[in-house]
Formats: C-alpha cells, sequence, structure tokens
C-alpha cells in the first residue's frame, strides 16, 4: 500500500503547469474561499434565523475537533513523513510553495477541516438547498486534492483525513440536530402555556 500510495502521489503531482502551479497554491490558502464562507454565512442564518448562532457554534466545535485530531493525535501518532520529507522520494516532489512547517503528514488537517464542514453543513442546510452537498463535497475534494499538487500530502493521507472528517461532520451534526429539535419542541411547549385560553 505504502508503495502504491507514493506512486499515485508521485503521478498526481507530477501533472503540474506554470499557470496551475498559481492556481493551486491559492486554493490551498483559506483566504480564496472568503465569499464561499460568508454566502454559507448567509445561508445558515437564512435557514435557521437566530439559531444560526448556535450552528456557528457547532461549526467552531467541528473544526477544533477535526484539526486537533489531525495536528495533534494523528500526525504525532503515526509520524509519517510527508512526501517532500521523505529521503526515498528526495528531488521528484514538484513544491511550488516551497516546504511545509511540519515533517509529519498523516492525516491531512486540510482533508479533515474541510470533509468535516462539508458533511456537517451538508446535513444541516439540505432541507433549504438540495444541491448543497455536491458543491461542498466539490469543495472538499479540490481543496485537498490541492495538497498533493504542491506535494505535501500523499493521497492517502487525504483520503483518511476525509474519512475522518466525515464521521466528525456526520457526529456534530446528529447533535446539533437533536438540540434544535429540543430547543423547537420548548419554544413551543412555551407558546402553549402562553397562548390565551378560547
Amino acid at each position: 500500500m505504502e508503495a502504491i500510495d507514493s506512486q499515485l502521489f508521485l503521478f498526481l503531482n507530477g501533472l503540474h503547469t506554470e499557470w496551475l502551479d498559481t492556481v493551486m497554491v491559492a486554493i490551498t490558502e483559506m483566504w480564496l474561499w472568503i465569499p464561499l464562507y460568508i454566502l454559507l454565512l448567509y445561508m445558515v442564518f437564512k435557514q435557521y434565523g437566530k439559531r444560526g448562532w448556535w450552528v456557528l457554534l457547532a461549526v467552531v466545535v467541528l473544526i477544533l475537533c477535526s484539526d486537533q485530531l489531525s495536528a495533534h493525535v494523528c500526525k504525532p501518532l503515526f509520524q509519517r513523513l510527508r512526501p517532500c520529507f521523505n529521503p526515498d522520494l528526495e528531488g521528484l516532489v514538484h513544491l511550488p510553495k516551497g516546504l511545509p512547517g511540519g515533517r509529519y503528514g498523516f492525516v491531512s488537517s486540510h482533508a479533515a477541516n474541510t470533509f468535516a464542514v462539508a458533511t456537517f453543513l451538508t446535513a444541516v442546510l439540505r432541507k433549504s438547498y438540495r444541491s448543497i452537498g455536491w458543491w461542498l463535497f466539490a469543495w472538499a475534494l479540490v481543496s485537498s486534492y490541492s495538497r498533493i499538487y504542491i506535494g505535501v500530502h500523499y493521497p492517502g493521507d487525504i483520503l483518511a483525513g476525509a474519512v475522518l472528517g466525515v464521521l466528525i461532520g456526520l457526529i456534530i451534526a446528529m447533535i446539533v440536530r437533536r438540540l434544535l429539535v429540543s430547543f423547537e419542541n420548548h419554544l413551543d411547549g412555551r407558546a402553549d402555556v402562553e397562548a390565551p385560553e378560547g
């Protein structure tokens, strides 16, 4: 599996051109996606109103969980060198952005974070925005692929990060849905009590 992962990495990382270098370096940065984040915020508050703050808080908790688990649990635990630090691949890795800060890459935090957000927001927004999942998972996939392109992750790092992100996204979505239903039932019950008779 290690050999297959390395060969697949070299193939995908080798598909580079000068103009695509600029695009992929931009894609891997968070600032490029600010308009998307603003649009998602709008969608959340349009669907949930004031309860959107609870959804936003859940997103913060979600990213904290996925980022901490991937960066501070998985990477130190597995200690798998990023391809750009692998001596067996020296001179073979295309690095348009240069070397990353950390030496270990399993699992990909980018993949974990983006797939966690995509899974969670698909679950909580699909009632009003049925096709949102396609767009969010396309964003997560492109963002994750950029990490292979710039030479800092193997495909296996991305796949494992995506699985971790999806699991975290599903768990947080299930918790939030139950909390929102409980909150709605509480408000409905209070409304019945406060409603005048007759």
